[in-house]
């Protein structure tokens, strides 16, 4: 099904940029863009839904005592999960206050936190999909009968000593919908250390081979709308590239850098639903003072013209929630014009200072080998 669609901005122009679909709807073919204002669709299931967006603490897996942490922070998600819902344990479970939410959105990583973990540290940390861990937050998310769209570390089988950073989107059958892993890390802006977290971008060759052009910049094709996420921070052109292709919800998770400002900005670029939800102040999470990554303007879900529907009003733990039309924004979308002939000369010329498949070359094992690769691909160009 199309849609009729409309996009503000000037990026996500080159070749290349615009690619997206599930990365795991392996051999996809034609690359899935916004043609004449349409764009792919599935029919919705209702005409306006509810968007929860969970402002949660940061609390890191003790690698020491991996499983009762890892099960601390998953029962701690559930909680704001179900207080999200209106319902909790304690208040009998099944009750309810306030209206139902369709999507809960939550941050980069909500259950495993974020420490500078080692490869071998990190391959602890992180955890298969599907697994023990989605499966918990799919039980919620059939028995609430919602989306339930988080990030994490992850592991998988075609991809050995890789860890993944992923978006996961959970359907209200309590399965995996979409996973989405993040276009890519910043390079170079970190002094001498570098993420080895895997992004498309560092195995870009060998990802489009086992995927496909459209797998890069994925959109999943829901009946709540089109929802797009990432962990990039201050990225114009990936999510305008993305609102191109035809994302009608967008999720910025930075944990540490998402944050409202960011998301109204975005909004209003893109001409889309923006849900900018990070994390909230977080005491006891080893190496980093409470408020680290909470400093920012807060969680926000924001209209396509910028404007706030709901935003946290501090930055402790909240849960921000706002109705959102989708139907009516569909059926009234309108395309903006790219003078296509004037920027595409530039795009497909630009040289960046880091080129991409570095984790192809090279997988390093933690934070300075990662700095040194950089370092080093930046002085071979």
């Amino acid at each position: 099904m199309l849609a009729g669609a409309g996009v503000a901005g000037l990026g996500a122009l080159a070749a290349g940029a615009a690619r997206a679909t599930d990365a795991g709807a392996k051999g996809a073919a034609a690359v899935s863009v916004m043609k004449h204002g349409a764009y792919a669709t599935v029919p919705l299931r209702q005409g306006s839904i509810n968007v929860s967006a969970l402002q949660s603490r940061l609390m890191s897996i003790d690698l020491a005592n991996r499983e009762a942490t890892l099960k601390r922070n998953l029962a701690h998600v559930v909680k704001l999960i179900d207080y999200a819902q209106g319902s909790g344990a304690e208040w009998g479970g099944e009750r309810r206050w306030g209206a139902k939410q369709d999507l809960i959105c939550m941050h980069e990583f909500p259950i495993q936190g974020w420490q500078p973990w080692n490869r071998a540290e990190l391959q602890q940390v992180a955890f298969e999909l599907p697994g023990p861990e989605s499966e918990v937050i799919g039980e919620r998310a059939k028995h609430h009968g919602c989306y339930i769209a988080f990030g994490c570390y992850a592991r998988d089988r075609d991809w050995p000593g890789h860890v993944i950073n992923m978006s996961v989107i959970v359907g209200p059958d309590g399965n995996i919908v979409s996973r989405q892993w993040k276009a890519r890390n910043i390079l170079g802006a970190f002094g001498g250390i570098g993420l080895i977290g895997t992004t498309v971008y560092d195995v870009l060759d060998r990802y489009v081979e086992m995927y496909g052009e459209d797998a890069v910049l994925p959109v999943a094709r829901t009946d709540i709308g089109n929802i797009a996420m990432t962990a990039v921070g201050m990225e114009p052109l990936l999510y305008q590239a993305l609102a191109m292709k035809g994302a009608e919800i967008l999720i910025l998770t930075v944990t540490g850098a998402s944050n409202a400002e960011q998301a109204m900005q975005t909004a209003r670029a893109t001409r889309i639903y923006t849900v900018g939800v990070g994390n909230a102040v977080s005491p006891d999470n080893p190496g980093f003072a409470e408020a680290v990554g909470a400093r920012d303007e807060g969680t926000a879900i924001v209209d396509p013209r910028g404007t706030p529907l709901a935003r946290s009003a501090n930055h402790h733990e909240d849960i921000v929630q706002a109705r959102i039309p989708i139907g009516d924004f569909r059926k009234t979308r309108s395309p903006a014009e790219y003078p296509m002939a004037l920027f595409l000369p530039v795009l497909q010329q630009y040289q960046p200072s880091v080129g991409p498949n570095g984790f192809l070359r090279q997988l390093p094992n933690d934070y300075q080998e990662a700095g040194a690769l950089i370092k080093r691909r930046m002085e071979s160009r």
